[in-house]
């Protein structure tokens, strides 16, 4: 990954990179894993999620791994630059984020539950980094699809806080945002530990377990 030397902060749109009308290259076909298509529109039922918590690689691998998810990819979302190329996201002026799309049933799993796994694998305190990663890119956001997405992802927040604050973290600063456009990510981006197992992860959480009453406020 890389690692900008200037101070990050989210450009304004009118400093942000123009990017371009039509992406620079195809959507991969199908997961890697699941073998189930990447792109929508989606079988009746099923629902989408957006996450960000650090580097995409190792967070889509966690989604992936989840009963019920019928699919993952990742892209850039919460910026300016219509479809970014990953060194344009990475400069930090574009104001995207990394971020995993989930498809999921939620017959057999929860959007509760999937927040609770959201907040427990990475560091919602760290403003625009997480770990060794530093940059706008890689900054904690939840970008909703329904109202009922938007207020359980903000009930999720205020309980976690809770607990971060008793274990001596500080404020939680991920923005939940209605979702906006998702430009997908290059095809090696795709289900990249997948195709490279030892590859790097960067993923890691607080080491406190997110309140059993998360899971509720989805359900």
């Amino acid at each position: 990954m890389l690692f900008p030397t200037r101070e990050p902060r989210l450009p304004t749109p009118e400093e942000a990179l123009k990017g371009r009308p039509e992406p620079e290259f195809p959507l991969q076909e199908r997961h890697t894993v699941l073998g189930t298509p990447l792109g929508g529109p989606y079988p009746a039922g099923l629902e989408v999620a957006d996450f960000a918590l650090g580097c995409f690689w190792g967070a889509e691998r966690k989604f992936w791994q989840t009963e019920g998810v019928w699919t993952t990819l990742v892209g850039y979302q919460g910026g300016h630059t219509p479809h970014p190329a990953y060194e344009e996201v990475c400069s930090g002026l574009t104001g995207h984020t990394e971020v995993v799309r989930v498809v999921f049933d939620p017959s057999k799993v929860s959007y509760g539950r999937l927040l609770k796994l959201y907040w427990e694998s990475h560091n919602p305190t760290q403003g625009f980094r997480q770990g060794n990663d530093r940059g706008t890119q890689y900054r904690s956001a939840v970008y909703t699809h329904s109202a009922e997405q938007q207020s359980a992802a903000e009930s999720s927040r205020e309980a976690y806080q809770s607990v971060l604050t008793g274990s001596g973290y500080g404020p939680i600063t991920t923005e939940i945002l209605p979702a906006g456009p998702f430009y997908y990510a290059e095809p090696y981006h795709q289900q990249y530990l997948d195709k490279n197992p030892a590859g790097y992860c960067g993923i890691g959480g607080t080491g406190v377990s997110c309140p059993i009453g998360v899971a509720k406020a989805g359900d």
